[in-house]
């Protein structure tokens, strides 16, 4: 954020201004200003400084500056006081226009109270009865904190000088007085979370921020509803001031400008609704957003050359949307449908020779040539051309491949696909295959897909893709995917969870291989796992001689500190050597299967293996063997020891009871039973 929008300073600014002469005080207000031109309240306090000097001219162009674009009752209340004192002297006329622009601008908000106060006081001193009943009649009608007053005023007023007349107007008044008082408590309520003392600062996100957006988001909505039932020129000025209003503290959110000029449109104010857009883009010069709207508005209602300079100014910015080519895509689309092909296809030349020209400039006119030209030789010229400059682009190779195959062109896409496949490097070229297996699935036979696919799954297999562990092996997986069509599977979702799982505990079990199989002779562990159990000879153990020594605190509660396995030396002074701990370590099939299915290592620090694994064999889980009836003893966790979770005991003998598992069987799942009731642990991956 720009340091000069620092909100706190500023704050701290204008205190000290507040203490100093107006002449070292001006260049403070003038900063501040420069950085906040919306701040009413810095408005408000330089006015009064110049007033409190008698620099009647320098006040004069103050409000001259700001009260346009600051619909703020306090600041308008500085502009009338200063009306008064310049035109004390025979100048009631005057007087009188000021009110009138006073009330005409903020008359109808909230706090507008004081000023419509102000203004009956005046013509009371001047003894303007007329007057002074049109006043009363239009306050008693605009919901504000001052109503209750005014209305009581206005009935003093009508009964001093006519009881009939007073009679039948209060008759007439009282329902519209009565409205105007619900709609201002709606109103109050609408209003009670806008901070009207916030500056007008960047979008951070904030929630303080976000709580504003949507405090004004709210009283447009109320305003919008019109539940006073007022006639729609008054009600379309309420939204206005409050769309003023919000533009003061939220002129950095381009939203709010937008929905601030189509609202004008919809309402059939075109001609607002550009002066609009040329405040937003002053106060947002850089906004892409706002100047593609601007432009469409422009040329929506006929002024092209409006809209192209815009454009042409979007193009000169050197902007993001300059450096990416989307301005010069637009541009090329703005003139094929203002000014036709010659137009678009003379843009289009030039601008292939800037440096800012990348594929998608190629893309956009070969879609205009084939979409509204139709001209098919054109647009498979400008690829060609292009394929010159991208030819180590995938995703402009597929835009070359979609027209070939729109046009069944099959002859040329076979041999465009072989052209990128040559020339792309292996990490790039996966779309271009999965896009080569599609095209075969519909323009070829099943040799020609078959084939392809293999060589898809050699040439992804060089770069550690998902085929590495399978590149000359078919699976049910790619049946599957042959066979699909469009939401149609030759499976049922049941199925196609199964095969996905089975593949991805493939792919992870060959990552385990594939690591352990890099470990140096040196580094792996002398005591190989019993053959017997092939389940646990998919562990990979830890190298702990490659481990760097690491200084442990050991824990005195653990009397007997065993190694990982066999003989491998583990981390001094943590671990002691314990023959029995390789056969805790290949008999448990839970602590087997756990091992076996550890997602690989994706960055991080690196634990220490055999201290972790250590520590939690070691933990003191009391351990029996509960005989079966084919002879083989089975692992059992004794819980007596835990705390009794009666819920979860209930539920577990419903899941016993049931006699039936939902789901399909996954790799490494186990199940044991303890009393009358079953632990089932799942291994995911």
């Amino acid at each position: 954020m720009d340091p000069n929008l620092n909100v706190h300073s500023a704050s701290f600014q204008a205190n000290q201004a507040r203490r100093l002469p107006i002449s070292e005080a001006a260049p403070i207000y003038e900063q501040l200003l420069a950085a906040f031109p919306t701040a009413a309240k810095f408005w408000t306090q330089y006015a009064e400084a110049q007033m409190a000097a008698n620099n009647d001219e320098a006040t004069k162009n103050i409000f001259a500056r700001c009260l346009l674009k600051c619909r703020h009752v306090p600041l308008w209340q500085a502009y009338l006081n200063f009306v008064k004192k310049v035109n004390s002297n025979n100048g009631l006329e005057g007087i009188k226009e000021a009110f009138d622009f006073a009330i005409d601008s903020v008359g109808d908000d909230i706090a507008s109270g004081p000023v419509w106060l102000d203004y009956i006081s005046f013509l009371k001193g001047s003894n303007q009865i007329v007057s002074m009943r049109k006043v009363y009649q239009k306050a008693v009608v605009s919901p504000n904190h001052n109503l209750d007053q005014i209305w009581s005023e206005y009935q003093s007023f009508e009964r001093t000088y006519n009881k009939d007349l007073a009679k039948s107007l209060l008759a007439e008044f009282s329902g519209k007085f009565n409205r105007a008082k619900i709609v201002y408590w709606e109103r109050r309520n609408a209003v009670k979370d806008i901070d009207f003392s916030m500056l007008a600062v960047p979008p951070t996100g904030s929630p303080r921020e976000e709580g504003q957006w949507m405090a004004w988001k709210k009283l447009l909505a109320f305003e919008k509803e019109n539940k006073q039932m007022i006639d729609v020129a008054w009600c379309n000025k309420r939204i206005v001031l409050v769309y003023e209003q919000c533009l003061m503290y939220l002129c950095h959110y381009p939203d709010m400008w937008y929905d601030y000029a189509m609202w004008l449109v919809n309402s059939g104010s075109v001609d607002a609704a550009v002066e609009v857009f040329k405040r937003a883009l002053t106060a947002l010069p850089e906004s892409e957003m706002l100047k593609y709207a601007y432009a469409e508005l422009e040329e929506s209602r006929g002024g092209n050359q409006a809209a192209k300079k815009i454009y042409e100014s979007l193009l000169g910015d050197g902007g993001a949307s300059t450096t990416s080519g989307l301005a010069q895509i637009q541009f090329l689309r703005f003139l094929r449908r203002t000014e036709g092909i010659e137009a678009a296809r003379s843009y289009f030349l030039e601008a292939r020779k800037s440096q800012n020209c990348t594929c998608n400039v190629y893309i956009a006119y070969a879609n205009i040539a084939v979409c509204q030209d139709k001209n098919m030789k054109l647009a498979l010229n400008v690829f060609e051309a292009g394929m010159k400059l991208f030819l180590h682009e995938p995703e402009y190779i597929l835009e070359y491949l979609d027209l070939l195959i729109r046009l069944n062109d099959d002859i040329n896409a076979r041999a465009l696909f072989e052209r990128a496949l040559c020339s792309l490097p292996t990490e790039k070229s996966v779309e271009i295959w999965n896009r080569f297996v599609k095209f075969e699935q519909n323009y070829g036979n099943l040799t020609s897909l078959l084939k392809v696919e293999q060589r898809k799954k050699e040439a992804l297999s060089r770069i550690g893709g998902e085929e590495k562990s399978s590149s000359s092996e078919s699976s049910l997986q790619d049946v599957v995917s042959r066979y699909t069509f469009r939401n149609l599977c030759p499976c049922s979702v049941k199925d196609l969870d199964h095969l996905t799982r089975e593949e991805s505990l493939s792919r992870n079990m060959n990552r385990k291989l594939d690591s352990a199989s890099t470990v140096p002779t040196e580094a792996k562990p002398a005591v190989v796992p019993d053959s017997s159990v092939p389940v646990s000879a998919k562990v990979v153990y830890p190298a702990t001689n490659q481990t760097m020594p690491t200084t442990v605190v050991p824990n005195p509660g653990l009397r007997s500190q065993t190694p990982m396995a066999g003989n491998v030396q583990t981390t001094t002074g943590l671990v002691g050597g314990d023959p029995k701990f390789d056969d805790v370590l290949h008999t448990a099939p839970a602590l087997v299967a756990f091992l076996t299915n550890m997602p690989q290592q994706v960055g991080g620090p690196t634990p220490d293996v055999d201290v972790v694994l250590s520590f939690i064999l070691q933990s003191d889980i009391p351990i029996s063997r509960k005989r079966k009836a084919d002879g083989r003893d089975d692992e059992v966790n004794l819980l007596q020891d835990l705390p009794v979770d009666v819920f979860k005991m209930r539920q577990l003998k419903k899941y016993q009871g049931s006699g039936s598992q939902s789901g399909s069987a996954s790799y490494g799942s186990s199940s044991c039973s303890s009393g009358d009731y079953s632990v089932v642990t799942r291994n995911t991956i």
